[in-house]
Order: C-alpha cells, then structure tokens, then sequence
C-alpha cells in the first residue's frame, strides 16, 4: 500500500510464467502460455505467480466453449434468478430477498455464477445479463406482497462501461416497482478505480430513491474512508466474520465495532452467512437489522419463492382476518369479565 496526495492506494500484481523451451519454441506460443498462466493466478486470488502447466490449455479451451454457450443462454431463457431472503433480526420476518443467478445448462446442468460470470466480464456479456438481471429482478418484485425489497449484486464492469442510472430507471418504469424497493450492491473493489466517476453515477442511482448497499464490508483496505466519501444507505457484513465469530472472540470485537460504527453513520447493517442460531442470536444482539443464510432458508427458485411467501409472508386478507379475531377474542374475554347486574333468572309461563 502507497499513501499518494494523502490517500492510500494499494497496488498489486499477479505473475504468469511461461519458459522456453519446455513451454513453446516461439514466441508467440511462450506469450499464450504465460498469458495462461497469468490467468490462473488472477483466478487464484490475484497478487501470486504461476507456471504454465499443459492443464491449463485444455481448461482455456473449455473456458472458450463456455463461453460460446453463454452466449446463447439469454436467448434461449436459460439464465434464471434465485431468491434468498433477507429476514429481520428482530422478529425472523422476511423483509426482502438478494436476488442470486444461476445458469440452467441443458447438458452440463446448474451452473454456478463463479463459472460463468467471470466468463462474462471478459466481454460485453455481462452487460447484457447486468441488465437482465436488474429487469427480471424489479419485474418480479413487483409481484410481492408491498413493502418487500429486492437486492441485486452489481458486477464491477457492468458498472463502469454500462449508464447504469438509466437502465435501473428504465426497469422501475417497466416493473412499476418503487425505487426504494430495490437495493444496489456494490463492492469496494468498485470504487478503488474512478473514484470520482463512482460518485457521480452513485449519486444518480441514490437521486432515483434507490438504497446503496457496500457488499463484503471489511474484507477490503479503505472500507472505513468509502463509508464517508460515497453516499451508502447500507453496508452487508461478509460471510468470512460471521463464520469466524462461532470461536473466535476477536471477531465478535470486530462485529461489535462494526454495528458501533454503523449506528454512528446511520447506516443499516445486514449480516450474511449466517448458519447457526447461535450467530443469530448474536447478530440480533448486537443490533444488526437483517439476516441471510441457510439457518433460515437457501436460494429459492421460482417454484419454492411462491411457497415460501405463502408461508412465511402474511397477505393483506390475512392480516385482517388476524385483527378481527384479536378484536372478537377481546370482546369475549370482555363479555366474559363483566359484572353481573343481580336480576335472577325466571321460569317462562306460570
């Protein structure tokens, strides 16, 4: 990390390495491996080297084949969004759901965004699936009972080459969904590159009444100065501290800070990953706002969400019928209570 003009700026490198002879005899082929290479360590969590090794070109030719497939997929409705709820840490009602994507191979079956979305950030795809993505998700939304949100993890490059303000407002408009039902993600990886021009679009997204929400806060170096230089609504805690707070005490220092800082910043706090009652009951205590994980449900597909609202979502009939039955129990337990005035009863006739 460098302090430059008084901010800090972290610079990293990774490394792929090709040799010759044993590599390639000329030099286009050394190129093409170490560039294979060079992709395997980016792959690998970036700021590593690695060696070209034969698997590597077979899995690039796979990548490639892939890649033509997903092409295709939009076309032929084969991508699909998951919905994972977002409960509350009060009471466990849902209050939202994260929309998730998964991709419905026809051969190679379900395949996990990890696969394909990388893929797709190295083209002008994930732009198309971005918007896509952002449409479905307020279109379905709309459908849900009022007042649920709707979440969307944004891809670093569909933010940047994409005028994002306009294509979240063209699916409000399409879906009829209020702004302030949906949620933008955004990780910090996001705004270390154009800081300025991150602003500028943030600032247009948050004038459309949409909440801004920092994804994985704390696994990066500058979370604490993002906080106050962009306009967030929101920050998610990641899924690595609320794993470790099942044994590590020092993770729960860090999560105490964490919801400390929050309520300082009026910021809302959502705890992902969370799997045990026990990291529940903990994050409730600590006055997180909502909670996600499998403790409380997975991913839902489009047959399981409808079941799920039904269940766990009371409609609007509902609602009036539960207040009409309180109303009617206190009335008994009221007839029930009263006095009795002293007139006996008498026999009917004579």
């Amino acid at each position: 990390m460098f302090d430059i003009e008084d901010e800090a700026v972290n610079i990293g490198i990774s490394v792929g390495i090709a040799m010759a002879p044993i590599n390639g005899t000329r030099p286009d082929q050394i190129l093409r491996n170490a560039d294979l290479a060079l992709y395997r360590a980016k792959a690998d969590g970036r700021s590593v080297y690695r060696f070209f090794e034969s698997q590597m070109d077979s899995d690039a030719r796979e990548r490639r084949m892939l890649e033509v497939e997903l092409r295709d997929a939009l076309k032929n409705n084969e991508l699909e969004l998951y919905y994972q709820p977002l409960v509350s840490a009060a009471d466990r009602r849902p209050m939202g759901f994260e929309a998730l994507i998964r991709w419905n191979h026809p051969i190679r079956g379900l395949v996990p965004p990890a696969e394909f979305i990388p893929l797709a950030e190295r083209s002008s795809l994930i732009v198309e699936i971005g918007d896509w993505t952002i449409e479905q998700a307020c279109r379905a939304a709309a459908s849900w009972p009022t007042g649920l949100t709707v979440a969307v993890n944004m891809s670093a490059k569909h933010f940047r080459i994409s005028d994002i303000a306009q294509v979240v407002k063209k699916s409000l408009t399409k879906s009829g969904l209020e702004s302030n039902r949906l949620e933008i993600e955004i990780t910090e990886g996001l705004l270390m590159e154009n800081p300025d021009e991150v602003t500028v679009k943030l600032a247009e997204i948050r004038d459309l009444g949409v909440i801004l929400a920092m994804d994985d806060f704390g696994t990066g170096y500058s979370s604490l100065s993002y906080l106050l230089k962009f306009p967030f609504d929101k920050i998610k805690i990641d899924k690595s501290f609320i794993d470790a707070s099942t044994q590590e005490p020092a993770a729960r220092d860090i999560l105490k800070a964490i919801a400390s800082l929050a309520k300082t910043l009026n910021l809302r706090i959502t705890a992902e990953g969370v799997e045990t009652a026990d990291q529940a009951d903990f994050l409730s205590g600590i006055a997180c706002h909502q909670l996600q994980g499998f403790y409380f449900s997975p991913p839902l597909d489009s047959i399981d969400m409808p079941r799920y609202l039904l269940a766990n979502v009371p409609t609007r009939e509902a609602e009036v019928r539960a207040e009409v039955e309180s109303v009617l129990m206190k009335r008994r337990a009221s007839l029930g209570a009263r006095p009795r005035t002293g007139l006996a009863a008498r026999p009917i006739g004579n």
